[in-house]
């Protein structure tokens, strides 16, 4: 569905963590401060490039908690590269998304019309996704990403907002 999407690929993400077998050793060498090489990531910076040269867009939410957990920090610092490929990456706080009744699930909406509910397990293991046919849930989705757009604040503004807040606790 990546390749096939006509016009955008929506993702909603409401975990604090996710356990990426292909992210393992970027996140250690995050946390410890050293050099981190995103080269296993750069197929999915192509297909963004690609996508959005075609007139194509992908968009995410990320529902994070605040203080973000050293998962999010990573998310955060990463999405930086995600963003210059051409990706529009937001980000809500959970205290808003609760507020707004949200779902707990992850989710890509392709076209608005293509769903696909995403499972993980206790370990924060991507386990497997279902296509939902049903167009009510459909609907519902759709009105859910539009609603967490409309809150989110862009990557470069969550990042002065959370920065601003870090040096205030300092």
């Amino acid at each position: 569905m990546f390749q096939s999407f006509e016009h955008t690929a929506f993702r909603l993400e409401v975990r604090e963590t996710y356990n990426a077998p292909r992210e393992v050793e970027s996140f250690r060498r995050f946390r410890a401060g050293e050099q981190v090489d995103l080269s296993w990531a750069e197929t999915w910076f192509s297909m963004i490039r690609q996508a959005t040269a075609e007139g194509r867009r992908f968009a995410r939410v990320r529902i994070v908690s605040v203080p973000l957990s050293e998962y999010n920090r990573f998310g955060l610092w990463a999405a930086q590269f995600t963003t210059e490929a051409g990706e529009d990456i937001r980000y809500l706080q959970r205290d808003v998304a609760e507020h707004l009744d949200l779902p707990n699930h992850d989710y890509w909406l392709f076209d608005s019309r293509k769903l696909v509910r995403m499972t993980f397990g206790e370990d924060d293991r991507f386990l497997g996704a279902e296509v939902i046919e049903d167009s009510s849930v459909i609907v519902e989705h759709n009105y859910w990403r539009d609603a967490a757009r409309h809150h989110a604040m862009s990557r470069d503004e969550f990042v002065a907002k959370y920065e601003q807040r870090d040096d205030q606790r300092r």
